[in-house]
């Protein structure tokens, strides 16, 4: 006789729904949701998330402690990592670029961290948002929205080994940037707001779509190159007067500005605003009308 085949536990739309929306009616909860109900829907799971914050903590920090489980240095080998490729670009392309030194350093090091475990980390690991926490969303009834907090957190707390190089960086060659650096607060407050719309955006659409992740890669990769983070914005000249065009610019110098000691400009803030409230908009959308397949899609 042949094995019987083995079954994968489910979790229906409407005890789902049900957990966070008591009222909704048999119609809602077969899924036949009308815009004005996933939106309510979609507002109860982020205020629901948020209420949980703690355990997003939580979830966050343990991911951390389970990736560097049995590690000697643990979460230090960030902190030396960055400083090995901050020392190794910085040599290469000062000399390519004969950039000084006392200058070009302290750009690189806060560039490349902003970018290595700002930007970049959170996008790749938006991707995953859902994926990763299959077997949490398909046995527990929590609101989505704290596995986004614990992406944020995650990402918050490997920053915060990486910014250490920039910081001896200026210890080094003495360019502290004073009280102008309190000017990166609204912009970190920003990305905040960025990094979980980029969460709710991408985590719904590659728990549908597993060739995305590649796709978003690729996308990161060429951004890399185009977006002023090894080179400075002053080196294109004239030619850079598409650079508030990119996206990825203008979030990015909202942040690094302040921490070299001057403040973006106001075309950037204004780009940064209007392009992470075009981010928070269309997240927002995907999240309402993916939120309820998704215990079914990972």
């Amino acid at each position: 006789m042949d094995p019987l085949p083995a079954t994968r536990p489910t979790i229906s739309l409407a005890a789902s729904e049900a957990a966070l929306h008591p009222g909704a009616s048999r119609l809602h909860l077969r899924g036949d949701l009308g815009w004005v109900q996933r939106f309510t829907l979609a507002a109860a799971d982020v205020v629901e998330g948020v209420r949980l914050l703690p355990l997003g903590w939580t979830l966050g920090w343990l991911d951390i402690s389970l990736r560097y489980r049995g590690s000697a240095l643990g979460p230090l080998w960030l902190t030396i990592s960055t400083a090995i490729m901050v020392a190794a670009l910085g040599y290469i392309y000062g000399t390519l670029f004969h950039m000084d030194l006392a200058s070009y350093l302290p750009f690189l090091s806060v560039s490349l961290v902003l970018w290595n475990a700002g930007i970049g980390a959170v996008v790749s690991d938006a991707c995953a948002t859902f994926l990763q926490s299959e077997q949490t969303i398909r046995s527990l009834r929590l609101p989505h929205f704290v596995q986004v907090v614990r992406v944020l957190v995650r990402n918050l707390l490997v920053m915060a080994h990486s910014i250490v190089v920039p910081f001896a960086v200026f210890a080094i060659y003495h360019a502290w940037p004073g009280f102008a650096a309190l000017w990166a607060l609204p912009g970190l407050a920003l990305w905040t707001l960025d990094a979980a719309a980029v969460c709710m955006l991408l985590g719904g659409i590659c728990a549908r779509f597993r060739d995305v992740p590649q796709i978003v890669a690729s996308v990161m990769q060429v951004a890399f190159y185009i977006t002023p983070v090894v080179w400075k914005p002053e080196q294109l000249g004239a030619r850079g007067w598409w650079l508030p065009l990119n996206p990825f610019h203008d979030l990015l110098d909202v942040v690094r500005a302040p921490l070299l000691g001057h403040a973006p400009g106001t075309l950037v803030w204004q780009a940064a605003l209007a392009y992470s409230a075009a981010l928070c908009a269309v997240a927002w959308i995907m999240f309402a009308r993916t939120r309820p397949r998704l215990a079914f899609w990972v």
